[in-house]
């Protein structure tokens, strides 16, 4: 029986490879409009393309923040892509003065322009000592901001675009990816499968 997946409708994400790359691990996407839906959901995405403040404006018009704020707090099972970790932290230099939901201890920040922005293409993502998801690989990264600096209480993930950066962050059930693991091919493939399946039986110690 495949695993239902809740996916936060944003209103900025296009959804199509997100929900493809899901089914293409057995589950069973599913859009989410309805934040106790969301609240309830068993296994939650948040996905992202687009802007920092569109995207924060949506999830709090729509009443997703304090949904997620509770669920990354109680560390359920919750997904976060690109755009989706960005808005985790406290804040981007994409949008000055739009607070983020503060759930990572950091600051967005843009590459410089020593180097292509945005980043489009493949790269090394390293895990430190202590991911349990996260393994060795190349991912698919379109992104023009980062988070530069290792958060407290998050296992890390890094790579290198202009010095090294988080390509994502685990903490229990709770993955929070820079890449796109739904278009990183057979390696994005198994990270979603074991995310699904920490997912039934609650998280790891981290």
């Amino acid at each position: 029986m495949s695993l239902i997946v809740e996916i936060v409708s944003t209103g900025t994400a296009n959804l199509a490879s997100v929900m493809a790359g899901l089914r293409r691990a057995d589950a069973e996407p599913r859009i989410c409009r309805d934040p106790d839906v969301a609240e309830r959901a068993d296994r939650l995405v948040l996905p992202g393309v687009g802007a920092f403040a569109p995207a924060m404006s949506q999830l709090s018009e729509r009443g997703f923040s304090e949904v997620l704020r509770r669920r990354i707090e109680a560390g359920r099972p919750t997904l976060a892509v690109c755009l989706g970790l960005q808005v985790l932290c406290r804040a981007s230099e994409e949008n000055p003065g739009v607070a983020g939901l503060g759930l990572i201890e950091g600051d967005i920040t843009r590459f410089p322009e020593t180097v292509r922005v945005p980043q489009l293409g493949w790269n090394q993502v390293e895990p430190e000592e202590g991911c349990r998801l996260l393994k060795s690989g190349y991912a698919y990264f379109a992104n023009s901001f980062r988070l530069a600096d290792k958060p407290q209480g998050w296992n890390v993930a890094f790579t290198d675009h202009a010095g090294p950066f988080v390509a994502a962050l685990e903490r229990g059930p709770v993955l929070a990816c820079q890449f796109h693991p739904e278009l990183s091919g057979p390696w994005g493939l198994e990270l979603l499968k074991r995310w699904l399946a920490d997912s039934q039986k609650g998280g790891g110690a981290c």
